[in-house]
C-alpha cells in the first residue's frame, strides 16, 4: 500500500476529490489508476485528511528509459481519449484545488510576462510572447471533459518498458483538456509526437492553448519563480525551446 499525505493546505483540497471520483473513473480507463482504500482524519499532530492507496508496481517515465516511445504515445493518447469520453456530470470545476488546470489560461498571464522579462537574455522572448499571446486568443468551446491536470513523466508508470498506469489525480477537474497535452513537448519528439497529436481529436486552438500551458509551466521554473524538483533549469529551457520551435 501507499500513504499520501498533503504537504500544504492547497493540496489537502484534493484528498476527498480523489476518493470520490477515482473509483468512478477507473472502470472506463484502459490503464491502471490509483485505488483509494482509506482516508485518514486530521489530528492535533497533522492538520489535514490523508489517503491510503493500493500500491501500483512500475517505474515512472521520468527515471526509466522508454524503449518503445511510439507505442507509449499511442497508449497515452488512448488513455486521454477514454478519460475525455467519461460522463463529466457533477465533476469538480477548475479552482484552487486544481491550480486552475482545466480553466482559463489567462489566470497566469502576469506570471508568464514576468518570467519572460526575467529570461530576456536566455530565451527568444519575441517567439515566447507570440506563442503565449496566441494561446490567450481562445477558450474551450466544447462541453467540459475530464482532465487529469498533470500528465507528466513522473506520473506515468511503466512495466517492461510499456505504459502501465497513470497516477496522481490531485488536479483532476472537468474543463478544457489543453493542459493535459503538455507531455507532447516534455517527452515526445519526431514520430512519437506526431502520432500522439494526430490521435487526439482536438482543434488548432486547443493545441495553441496546450503550448501556452507548457510555456507557463516551464517559464516559471526557468525564471526561478517556482521550485520544481523534477526539472532543473536546463531541462526547463530545453522544453521552452521545443514549444517555441514546434510551429
Amino acid at each position: 500500500m501507499l500513504v499520501r499525505m498533503p504537504i500544504a493546505a492547497e493540496y489537502a483540497l484534493q484528498v476527498e476529490k480523489e476518493h470520490q471520483w477515482l473509483p468512478k473513473l477507473r472502470p472506463f480507463l484502459p490503464l491502471q489508476i490509483p485505488v483509494p482504500l482509506a482516508m485518514g482524519k486530521p489530528t492535533e499532530n497533522y492538520p489535514w485528511k490523508w489517503s491510503i492507496y493500493r500500491w501500483l508496481p512500475g517505474n515512472n517515465a521520468a527515471s526509466s528509459p522508454i524503449t518503445h516511445l511510439r507505442d507509449f504515445a499511442i497508449h497515452l493518447a488512448q488513455f486521454l481519449i477514454a478519460l475525455q469520453h467519461i460522463d463529466p456530470t457533477d465533476g469538480p470545476l477548475p479552482g484552487p484545488h486544481s491550480f486552475y488546470r482545466g480553466g482559463n489560461l489567462s489566470t497566469y498571464d502576469n506570471q508568464v510576462r514576468q518570467a519572460i522579462i526575467l529570461l530576456k537574455n536566455k530565451i527568444n522572448i519575441v517567439a515566447a510572447t507570440k506563442v503565449w499571446e496566441r494561446a490567450l486568443t481562445s477558450t474551450w468551446q466544447g462541453s467540459p471533459v475530464w482532465v487529469h491536470g498533470d500528465i507528466s513523466p513522473g506520473n506515468l508508470l511503466m512495466q517492461n518498458g510499456h505504459l502501465s498506469a497513470v497516477i496522481d489525480f490531485g488536479q483532476l477537474v472537468v474543463g478544457d483538456p489543453a493542459c493535459d497535452l503538455s507531455i507532447t513537448w516534455m517527452l515526445f519528439n519526431g514520430e512519437s509526437r506526431e502520432i500522439f497529436r494526430s490521435m487526439l481529436p482536438l482543434d488548432a486552438d486547443t493545441w495553441a492553448r496546450a503550448r501556452g500551458w507548457t510555456l507557463w509551466k516551464f517559464l516559471i521554473v526557468a525564471a526561478g519563480l517556482t521550485s520544481w524538483d523534477a526539472f532543473n533549469i536546463a531541462q526547463a529551457q530545453r522544453i521552452i525551446d521545443e514549444v517555441i520551435n514546434d510551429i
